[in-house]
């Protein structure tokens, strides 16, 4: 044969030998495991990264990741030990171990997360239902969290898998129980707030009876001493007018006749009826007030004005 025609024979079997080393490469990269199957069957195990071989167009490579792994739990509604329905969300984290466990028992991600899925919410049920409802929203949420991820990681060993975190994102009341729990704490405020207006009100008219009854004596008081007072100018007054009046009988006697005339002779439709001769006129006949062949007034203050006639 001569070498025209051993060229393109030996460019196939190089191709062909290209070929088969291509395909007999895999590279397993450093967040990954790697199984080699050949015909369904595990044929090895591999867990550092790197470049490694298999037969050619018989054996395959599955592959999973080594990182951690999110799964989030739909909301499911759980009976806590106080008989409290509640809204429970939570999600987890977790890792495959033992690919070659991992493959043999789930074989895919998705339906591993089916399988967690169960894990996790027949543990939820399991450790909350021994819990109160604070004790899970507030006083052991941390201990009952770990309780839930031991029980859970208990079960997931089976899977190659190992639980890294479970953690309760919410836990709340049902829509229908909130409205009612918001009902009963809104009653409750608002009897609250009527007690305390009550109280305020009581509080309140003692305190304006207190005060009334305190400035009605007050006013008493007041108008007592005024009173007082008053009777006490009017003797001061009546004492002071009687020692004037005793000094000078006359000049006293012709003092309250001017006031009497002021008082009783004003301006207006007032008629008097009296005689010229009349006591009330004495000043006007004689300054002295003896006028009218009258003897002098005895001492004592001057007569009051006759009553106007209209």
């Amino acid at each position: 044969m001569n070498n025209s025609a051993l060229k393109p024979i030996l460019l196939i079997v190089g191709v062909i030998v290209l070929i088969g080393l291509w395909a007999s490469v895999f590279i397993v990269q450093q967040t990954q495991y790697a199984l080699v199957l050949r015909f369904g069957a595990v044929q090895a195990s591999i867990q550092n990264p790197g470049l490694h071989f298999k037969l050619p167009l018989i054996d395959t490579v599955t592959y999973f990741d080594k990182r951690v792994l999110d799964l989030d739990l739909p909301v499911q509604t759980l009976l806590s030990a106080d008989r409290q329905n509640l809204e429970v969300d939570a999600f987890t984290r977790y890792r495959i171990t033992d690919p070659l466990k991992f493959y043999q028992a789930v074989g895919t991600i998705p339906l591993a997360n089916q399988r967690l899925s169960s894990f996790t919410n027949s543990a939820m049920r399991n450790v909350l239902a021994s819990a109160s409802r604070d004790a899970i929203v507030r006083t052991d949420r941390g201990g009952l969290m770990n309780r839930i991820q031991e029980d859970v990681n208990r079960q997931a060993q089976s899977l190659g898998i190992e639980m890294v975190d479970v953690r309760l994102t919410r836990v709340d009341l049902p829509n229908a129980n909130s409205q009612a729990v918001y009902q009963r704490m809104r009653t409750e405020r608002e009897r609250e707030a009527a007690d305390l207006r009550a109280n305020g009100q009581q509080r309140a008219q003692g305190i304006r009876a207190r005060a009334e009854r305190e400035a009605t004596v007050i006013r008493a008081d007041a108008n007592r001493q005024a009173e007082e007072l008053r009777g006490q100018g009017d003797a001061d007054k009546n004492r002071i007018l009687a020692e004037a009046f005793s000094r000078d009988p006359d000049f006293f006697a012709f003092y309250r006749s001017m006031q009497a005339y002021e008082s009783g002779l004003k301006s207006g439709d007032t008629r008097l009826v009296l005689s010229p001769t009349s006591d009330f006129f004495r000043f006007f006949n004689d300054p002295s007030g003896r006028g009218n062949g009258q003897a002098a007034p005895a001492a004592g203050p001057a007569p009051a004005p006759a009553a106007p006639a209209q």
